[in-house]
């Protein structure tokens, strides 16, 4: 049975191409996906992928992967830096979680600088666009091997 990883996206982010396409580049989330899919069936990875603009979805998804899924990846977007509830939900599990930013938050404005997923965070991935999605991916296929 192929190992499963879930990748969570925050709020606005099924807006990429349109939004801000000089700070967060022209791909969409559809490519990013795309982009996922591709590396994990080259690890021997299923992804399950999906985007809300909701908190207390993400904060449901995270709940229902328990026992499910080898890894988790998360760009919570805005939520990163404004919810405990996702930091709360992230510490009951029981396998690596990596962070992924297509910015870098740390050179953007000081509200952006302060993250409530990295402290439970595996690994934090920022500032590489969509690639940032394909490193994580690699780096959950190793560490979940």
């Amino acid at each position: 049975m192929a190992r499963r990883i879930l990748i969570l996206n925050g709020p606005n982010l099924n807006m990429l191409g349109r939004r801000e396409p000089e700070i967060y580049g022209l791909r969409t989330l559809a490519d990013i996906e795309l982009m996922c899919r591709d590396a994990a069936s080259n690890r021997g990875l299923v992804i399950d992928f999906r985007q809300t603009n909701h908190e207390g979805e993400l904060v449901d998804w995270i709940q229902k992967s328990l026992g499910h899924y080898c890894g988790l990846i998360i760009n919570a977007a805005a939520y990163t830096h404004t919810s405990v509830a996702i930091h709360d939900a992230l510490k009951l599990l029981d396998m690596p979680v990596v962070e992924v930013h297509l910015s870098d938050p740390t050179t953007r404005e000081a509200f952006r600088h302060h993250s409530y997923i990295e402290p439970v965070a595996a690994r934090v991935i920022r500032g590489k666009g969509a690639d940032g999605y394909v490193e994580a991916v690699e780096y959950l296929a190793s560490a979940t091997a």
